[in-house]
């Protein structure tokens, strides 16, 4: 009698099933996230970021896990097949989140269990600095789809609250704009020389490196979009709908290299800051006027 193929995983349940199952064998096997992050060669980040369903393991992670968890065959090749599945699905399209509360706590549950978060913004200032004043304008702006006064407020409250991770020193973040998201003015000069000094105390924090992008630097990169990289393990994309969140090795690298290349152009630290004075300056005198 043949032994049917074990089945390929399929949508969020299975997602969930998998991620639930691997952290049920690991505590069967008495080992500690850090452990079992020892014995495959991965981090204790990634191991938790799996078992909480925001990373989707590949399926050598998958063998590796079964191996140090002391499962058996049929166990293996049953998990192997719902990455399998669930990998297939995951290339074909991306996780779009619509609601802009709902996406901020999204991409709060991102932020939290990463260690590195990197972010570029071309056109506006990068949500983990955005001064409430700032946010308001950015959430309030009219449209054919405007928010309500209390959506707004519970997106700023989410977005506000994403804002307590800056204050985890074992968190690293590098996070670059353009002068042209500073240069944007948002609401009134008032609201932008208010966000643009609180952007030069940000660089004062010992976790966080913050780029700025003169205009006068000539560049050979075009980034169509602004995006946040989580690790090397999730790149979350915003569009005009919705947030798009990639987890392909392939997206992710893209990322990686387009955000090396930008970095490169930045001014960091005192340069940085100078920078920013410069600009604050100008609307400071425009508020005058």
């Amino acid at each position: 009698m043949t032994t049917p193929a074990p089945v390929r995983g399929r949508g969020p349940a299975d997602r969930t099933r998998l991620a639930a199952t691997l952290r049920a064998a690991r505590l069967a096997a008495g080992l500690s996230g850090a452990e079992a992050g020892r014995r495959t060669g991965m981090s204790q980040s990634k191991i938790s970021k799996i078992e909480r369903g925001f990373l989707l393991p590949s399926t050598d992670d998958v063998t590796a896990l079964c191996h140090a968890y002391k499962l058996g065959t049929d166990e293996r090749d049953h998990l192997v097949a719902l990455v399998i599945g669930l990998r297939d699905e995951a290339s074909t399209k991306v996780i779009m989140a619509r609601g802009v509360a709902e996406t901020q706590r999204r991409i709060g549950n991102l932020e939290v269990s990463a260690t590195l978060v990197q972010a570029f913004q071309p056109t506006m200032v990068i949500g983990l600095l955005q001064t409430a004043a700032y946010m308001r304008c950015v959430f309030g702006t009219p449209d054919s789809h405007a928010l309500s006064s209390d959506e707004i407020d519970e997106a700023a409250q989410a977005r506000l609250a994403r804002q307590r991770q800056l204050g985890d020193t074992s968190k690293q973040f590098v996070l670059v704009m353009t002068e042209g998201a500073l240069r944007w003015q948002a609401g009134s000069a008032a609201t932008m020389a208010e966000q643009v000094h609180a952007l030069a105390e940000a660089i004062d924090r010992p976790n966080v490196r913050l780029g700025i992008i003169p205009w006068t630097t000539p560049v050979r990169v075009f980034p169509r979009h602004g995006f946040h990289l989580y690790d090397q393990d999730a790149v979350m994309v915003g569009t005009e709908t919705a947030t798009a969140t990639l987890t392909g090795p392939a997206d992710i690298a893209t990322y990686i290299e387009l955000f090396e290349a930008l970095v490169d152009l930045a001014f960091f630290d005192d340069a940085a800051r100078d920078h920013l004075a410069r600009i604050a300056a100008d609307y400071e005198h425009l508020n005058k006027g």
